[in-house]
């Protein structure tokens, strides 16, 4: 097949739609695909490179002359490539693809990673609407995109292209330590978890909390943590390349997010070996096997928050169950399963 993936960018920073798309593009080319990804650029070209996945350069900000420019790009691109299939991960790229599909024979793919925003709705353009969850899924359905266009298609991590940090040791952390990865917004829970640390301080003060990541909301939750009597014990730690050196040395990971698709670092979380708490919203309850994998908490509740991290860190036994429980069940986390229920929407598109 001609697969022609587009995205806003490549940037290598945390973005789990990049990472998402970067790996299904790699996985397709390497099993012998024509894989173009079309994008503004990143430092994930050189990775796209590896697998002979070709870069084109292509600006979708949304300003008018930038727009026309890309238009054009974009017109020339499909008639020099002629692909099989236009796979869309962003709101701009499904109304690119869509408006400009004229006569051109490809079908159109796109994938729902984040149904909250009210812009996910113009995802339903695409031939097939591929949900991350079976939550995505229901919301969109509830939001009017018919049942015979979606196809759930979980996201998964382990065994990605990107993971070629592994034989790098773990950051040496305090422990007990806790953690959370993701970016600093306030829907990821990162004031909710600071206060049910603040909670925890006085029972347990061995215990530290790094907040991995980067994101607008960050001088807000510095100066929350900077107010409490654990400031001292709170490390914010910033984006980081590689997050499975923290992952691996973590004894607790926290995922409290108020909306989440399907969080795509639980695989990360789960593969690595750390206890989990996570909220019970949206897709986070799939990605733990319905609780086997991970203990599930209210949201926007930081005293569940607490008393739930609580026993985990009183009872060492408990925390190595935890430990367990999250590496059972690895096999549909994989990226490799992703790729293949990708591959086989395209196919049954093609053969319609």
């Amino acid at each position: 097949m001609r697969i022609l993936h587009l995205l806003n960018h490549i940037q290598e920073i945390g973005n789990g739609i990049v990472n998402a798309a970067v790996d299904l593009a790699c996985l397709q080319a390497e099993a012998g695909h024509k894989v173009v990804v079309a994008s503004a650029g990143g430092s994930y070209d050189r990775l796209l490179g590896r697998y002979g996945v070709t870069h084109v350069p292509l600006d979708q900000r949304r300003q008018p002359l930038n727009l026309l420019r890309a238009a054009g790009l974009y017109r020339t691109l499909v008639k020099t490539m002629q692909p099989d299939v236009v796979h869309a991960h962003m709101m701009t790229g499904i109304v690119i693809a869509w408006t400009l599909r004229g006569q051109s024979p490809y079908r159109l793919v796109s994938t729902v990673h984040n149904e909250f925003q009210r812009s996910a709705i113009l995802m339903g353009l695409a031939d097939r609407v591929l949900a991350v969850s079976q939550s995505v899924a229901d919301s969109m359905a509830q939001r009017g995109i018919p049942q015979a266009k979606l196809r759930v298609v979980c996201n998964g991590t382990l065994g990605s292209p990107r993971e070629r940090l592994s034989e790098l040791p773990p950051v040496t952390l305090q422990h007990p330590s806790i953690a959370t990865l993701a970016g600093m917004y306030h829907r990821k829970g990162i004031a909710d978890l600071i206060t049910a640390f603040e909670r925890l301080g006085a029972e347990f003060p061995d215990a530290h909390l790094y907040l991995i990541g980067n994101g607008p909301d960050r001088a807000e939750f510095e100066a929350q943590a900077h107010a409490t009597a654990v400031a001292n014990r709170i490390h914010f730690e910033g984006y980081q390349a590689e997050p499975q050196r923290y992952l691996h040395a973590t004894d607790i990971f926290v995922l409290a997010s108020r909306q989440e698709p399907f969080g795509l670092v639980l695989s990360e979380a789960r593969g690595a070996g750390c206890a989990i708490v996570a909220s019970n919203v949206d897709g986070i309850p799939e990605a733990l096997d319905g609780g086997k994998a991970g203990i599930l908490v209210a949201t926007a509740k930081p005293t569940a928050l607490a008393d739930a991290i609580a026993p985990l860190l009183r009872d060492s036994e408990l925390l190595k169950e935890w430990k367990a429980r999250s590496r059972r069940n690895l096999d549909w986390l994989k990226v490799a399963r992703v790729h293949a229920e990708t591959v086989a929407v395209y196919s049954e598109l093609l053969s319609e």
